[in-house]
Parts: C-alpha cells; structure tokens; sequence
C-alpha cells in the first residue's frame, strides 16, 4: 500500500531562460531608484489627493474615469503604512517622512516591468520566432517613455498591462482553441481574458479600445467556427455561451463590483459629494447625514421642508427667499411685479425653509395623523420666515424674458391677484398614488393656473444682479415637456411643523431636526448615479502649457517635463526613444503597403507568399495595427485636454509591429544567403543606435546624474522640445 514511498517525488519543469532574463531586466529599469526624485511629480499631484482621500475614507468623484487604478495605488500606499496627511498642491513639492514614496510608485513600476515579458509572449502566441519576440520584449525595455511612465504613481503602465495581459489571454486561449477545448488551460486563459479587459476598462477608459478589440476578433473568430462542419450545434452553442459568460458577464460582474469597493471604502462625506443627490449625500457619514438622518420621511401637510434643485450645476442651490423684492424696472427698462424675490441659493439658510399647506385649510401644522402629500395633490408653499405664499403669473424673469417670474405674493391690492396654486408631480414615481418621499422623491411643480413648470433657470449660467445679492434666478418655465432637472426638486431637510403661531415658528426653523428613519440607498442606486456622474462631470478644459495634438504624437513633436531639481539641472522628462518612435511609423507604413500589394495580387489569384504566412501577416496586422488604431484614432474625436502619454497604449502595439514587420521581410523578400546576411547586419545596426538613444537620454528619463546647460541644450533635437535650462 505505501509501495509508492519507495521511488522520490520528482517535479520537472521548464524555465524559457528568455523570460527570466527579461523580467529581470524589466524589473531593475523600472524599480532602481524607485524613490528618486523624494518630490510630486507632474501628476502625482492629482493622484495623490485621491489616495490621501481613500487613506481617511472620505468619498471622492473623479470624472476622469473608474475607480479600480485609484484603488490600486491606494493599495501601495497602504502597504506602506500612509496616513493620507500630505498636502498635494504643488508639482516638485518635497515628499514628507509620512509619505511612504516607494510603495505608493511600486505597483506602476511592478506593471512597467511585466509589459517587457508579456510584449515576448505575445509574439510567440502570433507564432512569430523567438529572436522576433526578444526583439518586441527588449524594444519596450528600452522605450524611454516607457519607462518614465512607470516610474512614478501614475495609471498608464498598469492600463497597459492589463492590456497587454488580456491580448496575451485571448491569444492562448485561441492557440488550444483547436486541441483541447473546454479544458482547464482553455478555461483559463478564456475567463483570464474576460478579467483582464475588466480590470483595464476598471483602470481607464481607454482599456475599453482593447476591450471591443478583441471582442470583435473574438466575434470573428466565432463566425469562422460557425462554418466547421465538424463542429455540432450543440458544440457550437456551448462555446457561444463560453465566450459570452467570460468576454462579457464577468467583465460587467468585476468592473460593478470595483465600484461596489470603492463606495464600501469611501463611506465618510466630503468635499465632492456635494455634487451629488441628497439621497447619495444622506448615505454618507458626517455632512448631510448628521442633519437629514433620522427625519421623517414622508412629507404631509404642514410639513416645513427645504427643497434642493436636483440638477447641481453650477452649483448646488435650495430654493429660497428673502424679504427683498424685484426693482420695479430692470437696468433694460423692462418692469417687474415689485414682488419678494425668489432666488435658488447655494448656501444652507433659515429663509430656504417652506412650510407645505392645504390649500383647503389655514393651519400650518401637521395634523394627527399626518396626511400625506401624494403625487397629483395640490398644494401651496409658504415661505417659513415671511409667511408669503410661492407664486407665479405672466410677468417675465428678470434674466430669462421667455419665461415667468417666480415671487412670494404680496397683496398691493391692484388688479394682481395671487396665483399660489402647485400641482405636485413625483416623477420618479412607481405609481400614481405614490406619497411625496424625503430626499428621494424627485418632484415637479406645476403651477395650475399657467402650466409652468418650477425651475431654477441656469441662463448662461449668470446670477441675478447685486439687487439679487448674486443669488441664481428661479423662473416658471412655459415649455414643461420632458423632465430636465433643473425642473426637479428634492426634499432634503424636513421636519413636522408644531407651531402654528409665527415667533415659535421660526424659533422651531432654526432648530435641528431629529427623528428616526433610515433612508440609505441600495448598492445599484449609488452605482448608477455615480457611474452617471462620472460621464456627464467634466472639469472645464484648460489650456495646458505641455498639453498636444493627436497628431504632433506620431512624430513626437511635443515633450512633457515631469519634474525639475530646485537648485541643480537634474530633470525628468516624458520623452521618447526617437529611433523607436520612427522605426514603428515605417513599420506600420510597410505593413499597410505590402498589405494592400499581397491583397490585390491574391485578388489577381498570385499568391507570392505561402498561405500559413499570410495568416500570420493578418494576424499580426489584427493585433498590432488593430491595436494601435483603435487606441490612437478616437483622440480625434475627443474635447478634452490632451498630452503626449495619452499615446503610450497605442505606441506599445505599433512597437510590438516592428519585429513582425522585420520577421516577414527576412523570410519572404530576403531571398538570397547575402541578402539575410546584410539585412542582419542592418538589424543589428540599428539596435545599436535604439540602445545608444536610451543610453543618451537616460539622464531625463531617470532624472540622474544631473547635465550641465551644454548637455541639455544637445538633447533638444527638436525645436519642439521644451527642454529646461536655468537661467545663469
């Protein structure tokens, strides 16, 4: 029975030399003095406030894409022991002792140095040769831009991984395709494709160019396994449900739950969660919870309430009103009710509070049991301090002359009388007798006597004038079809009035309100205003000193300096091996041409090269030209400010063409031993130049040893090169 403890366990295995020796390499260009310079650099400005943010758990919304790289280098930041305290405020600002730099740029640096191994691997799944995949591997290795990028805490190099990670995934996946499908290997490397296009989506946004990338070669590749025969319908339908369970659901499943993580570790409120609900704000600790928790939720007759414009731009703002009235004309002579303004006020204020009345009825309190509002009731709103009563009529706004002006009515006994009717329509409503909700009921008020709509007028996006205290124009707008939300209003604070005599009243305003009743939203309810705002969010684009042109990438016309020593010439630059930079142009230009050449002679039935290599061609032409296009051409169609790293993803599969490009010519248009011979030798020439550009620009791409003016001003080889040199 134990016969097999005779024999010793023996466990082989096989080492590619290759790619230890690349990694290894990978990992000591990219981690050797991970620390230098102890300084913010460039945007490591902007990245750290986030993980500073993540560190104290306080909520954050970054309109530049999903959370999962912010978590990540929150992650090594964590690692290190941070505790958020540093001040992100300024580019070359000395790091204090607390801040742990090593770990906060290891995971970027991890990402950089395993693009060098991956770029081998993908070569050889493309079943080109191993010289052509050391080629791919050592070109990213001493790509200078590269290197800068992953250098620092930055998200570029870990999107490229995973892009990479994920074309390395499928093509493995593809390969056993033919042999051993459905086993553990195939259903490895499948559901790591899924995974990985995730995770670079969950990066990025960008990652999602890769993404509908290899769905589309995925898709196709499907489409040629309908047309095998050999293949039985049910075969066929549980591949279908393979791919999609792996290339689609599990990418959906993983990209919501790193918005599920961020929002379980961002639970505290602060200063961006103001732009959103306050049903979002109310779910967060501290802020808005510490006042709205516990209110009463649904709002009835008699209840004093403050109502929150839902749209939030400019700013968030509540309706409002003081004992101030309209001038009787404006500055462009056109004339006013003489009413009390109305305005909708970015500020907490006792005069944004409003008491909800039956018109049917005088008190002001709510009875018992309260009589709730419900969708389709009419009401009146009575401002709380002044006792005025919200009105509007046919008398333009001030600012906004197509549309009413909204007032509190005051009796100047003249043929004007009150018109302080209000259709309340609940709009996100799941039926026609839903009651009017605190903070999550989004509301419309109709005026029944004219049809408009309640809005806070957002024209141009000015203010009223100083008469207005610069406060936002509220208006009554005629054209009330569809639900824009500047139209919608929100409860947020709310209590049950008690008071029916006006001094306990106001007393009673300014008082905290206290009850207990939970109002947190569900997990797919925060995702989905969250998602929505990081979408529509959008920082007004500025002009940036480094900021380019799509099209100065290809050349490399522009430069971007990361960081500049305060007393040497020490600098660090994002700027590229410009050998590489040409040598990829020229191969995508060859591949296009040779491409169009093979396509019309195949077309004329002259096939100058053997089939099992044009197969190769296409799919090195898929992935490496595919790749390089779809993450380069959408820049532009893109508003946004631009700079030259926004590149990198695309310059990664334009290098990875290169050594296919020069496989190919070898093979099939070298056809002579001297012909082979001489085109080595050019390979090798120019690999020595590649080698002796990083070597040269080395000092700015690691920002050490520190040049002399002389030594800069010979790195400029371009006059669009912003090199810096101190003034002497």
């Amino acid at each position: 029975m134990l016969g097999f403890l005779k024999n010793p366990v023996v466990v082989t295995a096989e080492i590619n030399m290759n790619l230890v020796a690349l990694t290894v390499m990978g990992l000591i260009s990219r981690l050797w003095g991970l620390s230098y310079p102890r300084a913010v650099v460039f945007d490591e400005v902007y990245y750290g406030q986030f993980v500073s943010l993540y560190m104290k758990r306080i909520f954050f919304v970054d309109d530049s894409g999903p959370p999962f790289g912010h978590m990540l280098l929150a992650l090594g930041g964590y690692l290190g022991g941070f505790d958020g305290n540093f001040l992100w405020n300024r580019i070359g600002a000395e790091y204090s002792m607390n801040v742990p730099v090593w770990s906060l740029r290891l995971l970027p640096a991890l990402a950089g140095a395993l693009c060098v191994p991956l770029a081998y691997q993908i070569l050889v799944e493309l079943r080109f040769s191993h010289c052509a995949a050391l080629g791919a591997a050592l070109l990213i290795l001493l790509e200078n831009s590269l290197i800068t990028q992953s250098r620092f805490m930055l998200l570029e190099s870990i999107l490229i991984f995973f892009i990479l990670l994920a074309v390395l995934s499928y093509l493995k996946f593809y390969n056993l395709q033919r042999h051993s499908s459905f086993s553990g290997r195939w259903w490895f490397w499948l559901l790591l494709t899924g995974i990985a296009c995730s995770c670079a989506v969950g990066v990025k946004y960008m990652g999602l160019f890769t993404y509908m990338l290899l769905l589309a070669i995925a898709g196709l590749h499907f489409w040629h396994m309908i047309g095998d025969q050999n293949l039985s319908n049910v075969s066929l339908m549980c591949h279908f449900l393979a791919r999609g369970l792996a290339l689609i659901i599990i990418p959906v499943a993983m990209y919501l739950s790193f918005f599920y993580v961020h929002l379980t570790l961002l639970y505290r409120s602060g200063p961006h969660d103001q732009i959103m609900t306050s049903a979002f704000q109310a779910s967060l600790e501290g802020g808005l919870a510490r006042i709205t928790q516990g209110q009463p939720l649904e709002v009835a007759y008699g209840s004093q309430i403050t109502l929150r414009n839902v749209l939030g731009k400019p700013m968030q703002c509540w309706l409002h009103s003081h004992t101030n009235t309209y001038p009787i004309r404006y500055e462009n002579g056109r004339g006013s009710s003489h009413q009390q303004q109305v305005t909708c006020y970015p500020f907490k204020d006792v005069n944004n509070w409003w008491i909800v009345k039956d018109p049917g009825m005088q008190q002001l309190v709510v009875s018992n049991p309260p009589r709730p509002v419900r969708h389709g009731h009419i009401v009146q709103l009575v401002h709380g301090i002044t006792t005025r009563y919200l009105n509007t009529h046919d008398v333009a706004a001030p600012l906004s002359p197509h549309s009413q002006e909204v007032s509190c009515y005051i009796d100047y006994n003249i043929s004007m009388p009150a018109q302080n009717l209000w259709r309340v329509e609940i709009v996100n409503r799941e039926s026609d007798t839903d009651v009017w909700k605190t903070i999550l009921s989004e509301v419309r008020f109709v005026h029944v006597n004219t049809s408009a709509v309640l809005k806070a007028s957002r024209f141009t996006g000015a203010s009223l004038p100083e008469w207005g205290y610069r406060q936002l124009e509220v208006v009554g707008e005629k054209l009330s079809k569809g639900y824009h939300q500047s139209m919608l209003w929100n409860v947020e604070e709310h209590r049950y009035g008690k008071s029916q005599e006006q001094k306990e009243r106001e007393v009673e305003l300014h008082s905290p309100t206290q009850m207990d009743v939970s109002k947190n939203l569900s997990f797919m309810a925060k995702f989905t205003e969250l998602q929505w705002k990081i979408l529509t969010l959008k920082n007004e684009d500025t002009e940036h000193k480094y900021s380019s042109s799509a099209l100065d990438w290809i050349t490399m016309d522009t430069n971007i300096a990361y960081w500049l020593h305060p007393t040497s010439g020490a600098q660090i630059h994002l700027i590229g091996n410009i050998v590489t930079w040409a040598s990829a142009n020229i191969a995508a230009l060859v591949y296009m041409c040779l491409s169009l050449w093979y396509l019309v002679r195949r077309r004329r039935k002259i096939y100058d090269i053997p089939e099992d290599a044009w197969q190769l061609w296409v799919s090195a032409g898929g992935i490496c030209v595919g790749g390089w296009a779809v993450n380069y051409l959408p820049f532009f169609l893109m508003e946004k400010t631009l700079f030259l790293y926004h590149y990198l993803p695309a310059l990664t599969f334009q290098i990875l063409l290169i050594p296919s490009v020069l496989q190919h010519l070898s093979d099939h248009l070298c056809r002579s031993l001297l012909l082979k011979s001489m085109f080595s030798a050019l390979i090798v020439a120019w690999f020595s130049s590649v080698y002796l550009v990083y070597r040269t620009f080395s000092p700015v791409t690691y920002g050490e040893p520190s040049l002399s003016v002389t030594e800069l001003k010979d790195l400029r080889w371009k006059d669009s090169w912003n090199i810096l040199i101190r003034k002497q």
